[in-house]
């Protein structure tokens, strides 16, 4: 019994949502310019699970670029249409465009001088009779096999929100960069905001040496800085190569007097190199394609400026 439920309430939902399509009509196209010429914000109000929804909807256009609020419209009247100014849209959200709340809101909003688009499953109703333009959201028959509690009619709201956020999307010419911007605490906004010079070692954070240093010295300043490496540049200051415990493994092995020895004979000679404007992203790509734990970051003219730690990345939140 419960699937046999479960599958009936997600098939009419389902249909729900399909059924929409034949109500996109020049209403919506309008609400789209509407909103995209907005000067000021758009305030989405509702009540009750509509006006989670509105919410929602709220947040969605926030987050691609269309600056808006949600406003309670119970709250409304008792002063927060104080928010409202002529230059926003209000979008007023109820499935019967009959909640009391939400309708009495419009002399207020007439008052002011906003547009105002009603996403309602009645064009009819009080709702749609007043406002601008209507966005038509009607649904047969609801999941709830009481037949009141809103299901189909909030999924079809939240999904026809949606349509309208991605049609924004197009008119404003939104691209992930901006998407990024709008979340830098994100994993997304991580990958395109976060560079190299965000991330790198400095100072005396990492390991650098002259060319000419013995090898026992270069390990007291690879302790010292509590890294894996030690980046070597030459008597101008030019980043010249990198000595890794990988490169003491090795020439200990062959040589002990090794400790001895100038790094500039053991070192690693032209390593792979990052400057600090790349993508901390592309950086962490290039360390798991190279299976290399740290790159020296250099400029333009072959200095050193930093060391980028495989741990780093990891720690500012990147991962494969």
């Amino acid at each position: 019994m419960p699937l046999k439920r479960a599958k009936e309430v997600l098939e009419t939902e389902a249909a729900a949502v399909r059924s929409l399509v034949r109500n996109l009509d020049k209403d919506f196209s309008k609400a789209v310019d509407v909103i995209a010429c907005c000067a000021g914000r758009v305030v989405v109000t509702g009540m009750g699970k509509t006006g989670i929804v509105a919410r929602k909807i709220s947040a969605t256009l926030s987050s691609t670029g269309t600056p808006s609020i949600f406003m309670h419209s119970a709250e409304a009247v008792h002063g927060d249409l104080g928010q409202v100014t002529r230059d926003d849209v209000v979008i007023l959200v109820s499935s019967s465009g009959e909640t009391e709340e939400t309708v009495r809101l419009f002399p207020s909003l007439k008052k002011i001088g906003c547009r105002t688009i009603a996403m309602t499953g009645d064009k009819t109703s009080s709702l749609g009779r007043h406002a601008d333009l209507v966005i038509h959201v009607d649904v047969k028959t609801e999941g709830c096999p009481l037949g009141l509690a809103p299901m189909a009619s909030t999924t079809a709201t939240l999904a026809m929100g949606d349509a309208l956020a991605a049609c924004l999307i197009d008119r404003k010419n939104f691209k992930r960069e901006d998407f990024a911007f709008f979340h830098p605490g994100g994993s997304l906004g991580r990958r395109l905001l976060l560079t190299v010079a965000d991330v790198m070692r400095k100072g005396a954070h990492f390991a650098r040496v002259p060319d000419t240093a013995l090898v026992k010295d270069v390990l007291v300043a690879v302790t010292r800085a509590r890294c894996g490496s030690a980046c070597v540049v030459d008597a101008k200051k030019k980043f010249v190569g990198i000595f890794t415990d990988g490169d003491l493994r090795r020439h200990l092995e062959e040589d002990p007097g090794l400790l001895a020895r100038p790094v500039r004979e053991v070192m690693t000679r032209s390593p792979l190199t990052i400057s600090s404007e790349r993508l901390a992203a592309e950086a962490f790509d290039l360390l798991m394609l190279k299976k290399v734990d740290e790159l020296p970051v250099v400029d333009a003219a072959g200095q050193l400026v930093g060391l980028l730690d495989v741990q780093d990345l990891l720690k500012a939140g990147l991962t494969r």
